[in-house]
């Protein structure tokens, strides 16, 4: 028995829970370090790199799933570990005035913390979804768990923004108490006895890991597209830690207008996903490479306005240029993820998770290793240069490499097999 449509969409609350969590520790909190406590974008940089470090794990994960295994505990007990991480980064933050170096030490175990819980129950879950859903609905079941995920992000970072003005310490710890809280409660409640009521598939012969992991590396197509998955998701992650600052130091928004702004973007990722959903799956419009080298070219020309910006006023606004960045970023991700979906089972059989494992743990790399990259950048441009230019010229760099993986996009995806799957709505 596999995942029908109804257990698809509760394991996409899972989804959506983490996503509401993991939004105010790489957004809202990174903001506060750099605009309101003046210290380097490089710090906030640093522990979300923490974060995305510790899921390199995430191969071991997959492999995992390629051999089954009961899941509902570790996607559970990690939202509860990533529930207490965020609070705990979150008091962290509060700490700075007082004692700089408590509150840097618990910042670290923290985004350790959240790292663990992000690691356990994000890729439990798409474990469970990869053994225990049907071939034919592997695409569409990734798309519209992260479709959910998206709009977790959306709504807590609009909802979080309200609530967050006028900030104090206070109020900062129970929002995100308050989420956390309710993140974990509908984990519990989503999740339920979905796994026992299911058959994972499982392989005949377990694979020693390491094995497993060399026969996936040794395929052309799994290891081209794993340096796809690097470059353009260094693109994708290199504004994260630096937005939102650029908008409270070179804007003036509140930390609860940047929290907003936050979610704002995410909603048009959310658009951009559906919208390539729609058009790809209900009209067969467009093949993903074509999306995708769309996407990654969007971004590029949004990334050069709002670098714009930055150098001289401008009549463009600056919401809407990242709403439209959203747009862009979104159609761009869906249609990586379908390609993505399409290319794990093909190659060696039963080596699905596997493959997802290494793409996660790339990504895991690129979304560290770029967003740690932008901050830094930020912080040696700002030596030299006001901070509205030194924003735009990171933000030109990122433009660069959006420009740099349409054109990879163009060489190592193929356009047959890059069509969306035609069970993307529930219920088709």
């Amino acid at each position: 028995m596999t995942l029908s449509w109804g257990q698809i969409a509760r394991l996409g609350q899972v989804q959506m829970a983490l996503g509401a969590i993991v939004v105010l520790t790489t957004s809202t909190l990174n903001r506060l370090m750099v605009v309101e406590f003046a210290l380097p974008a490089l710090l906030p940089g640093a522990l979300v790199g923490l974060h995305y470090g510790i899921q390199l794990s995430r191969p071991r994960w997959g492999f995992t799933s390629d051999t089954g295994g009961n899941r509902t505990r570790w996607i559970i007990g990690g939202m509860a570990i990533l529930a207490a991480g965020g609070i705990g980064a979150a008091f962290a933050v509060t700490m700075f005035a007082q004692n700089f170096a408590l509150a840097i030490a618990l910042s670290i175990i923290s985004y350790g913390l959240i790292g663990i819980g992000v690691g356990a129950s994000g890729t439990s879950l798409l474990a469970l979804l990869a053994t225990a859903t049907a071939p034919d609905r592997r695409a569409a079941a990734a798309t519209i768990t992260w479709l959910m995920m998206i709009f977790g992000i959306a709504l807590t970072a609009g909802l979080a923004g309200q609530f967050l003005d006028p900030y104090s310490p206070q109020r900062l710890i129970t929002v995100v108490a308050v989420i956390s809280t309710l993140a974990l409660l509908l984990t519990t409640l989503a999740i339920g006895k979905i796994e026992s009521r299911v058959t994972p598939m499982r392989p005949e012969a377990p694979t020693p890991f390491m094995h497993g992991l060399r026969e996936v590396w040794s395929e052309p197509k799994t290891r081209n597209f794993t340096l796809f998955v690097f470059l353009s998701m260094n693109a994708y992650f290199m504004q994260e830690l630096i937005l939102e600052p650029y908008a409270g130091l070179v804007f003036g928004f509140t930390p609860g207008q940047s929290t907003s702004l936050s979610g704002a973007q995410n909603g048009g990722v959310f658009i951009g996903m559906l919208t390539v959903g729609i058009m790809a799956t209900g009209l067969k419009i467009g093949a993903l490479r074509t999306w995708v080298m769309a996407g990654c070219l969007g971004s590029c020309a949004v990334l050069t306005l709002i670098c714009m910006t930055g150098f001289a006023d401008t009549a463009l606004n600056f919401t809407y240029l990242v709403i439209a960045l959203g747009f862009f970023n979104g159609m761009f991700a869906v249609a990586a993820i379908g390609a993505m979906m399409a290319l794990a089972s093909q190659g060696r059989g039963q080596r699905e998770g596997t493959r997802m494992g290494l793409w996660g743990a790339a990504q895991a790399i690129a979304a560290g290793f770029g967003g740690l990259t932008g901050a830094v950048l930020v912080d040696v441009a700002r030596t030299f240069a006001p901070d509205g230019p030194a924003f735009g010229a990171v933000f030109t760099f990122e433009a660069t490499l959006f420009l740099a993986a349409a054109l990879m996009a163009a060489r190592v995806m193929e356009t047959p097999q890059a069509t969306m799957p035609a069970t993307l709505v529930p219920g088709e």
